[in-house]
């Protein structure tokens, strides 16, 4: 059910096409590659992108090479996950969590 790329790799020039200005519900992992944390979050988001997909956009930005991005959205603690609605923040988690809990994250914000 998985494909290659469910997940988007977003960048400080991207973001705003891609999350800002795109209609919908919107996951975004807030993440660096000497996180451990995040590498055990990486495999979740990738997880819920295959059983969300077509009903929920995801996406990751890696906070040390985005730091206009992080900056703006006030990213002090990784992992970070932002739920983003119509392009506007409506929810988030810091920190490693389960899947369960991420997805009654995403179901409470589904139409």
């Amino acid at each position: 059910m998985q494909t290659k790329n469910v997940v988007l790799e977003l960048t400080d020039e991207s973001f705003t096409a891609e999350v800002d200005e795109t209609e919908g519900l919107t996951v975004v992992d807030f993440w660096a590659p000497w996180c451990g944390p995040c590498r055990f979050v990486a495999p979740v988001i990738e997880q819920l992108a295959g059983e969300y997909a077509g009903r929920v956009r995801f996406a990751k930005l890696n906070v040390d090479d985005a730091p206009n991005t992080s900056s703006a959205y006030g990213i002090r603690s990784i992992p970070t996950i932002a739920l983003f609605k119509d392009g506007s923040p409506v929810d988030g988690v810091v920190g490693a969590v389960p899947k369960t809990q991420l997805a009654a994250l995403i179901e409470k914000h589904l139409d």
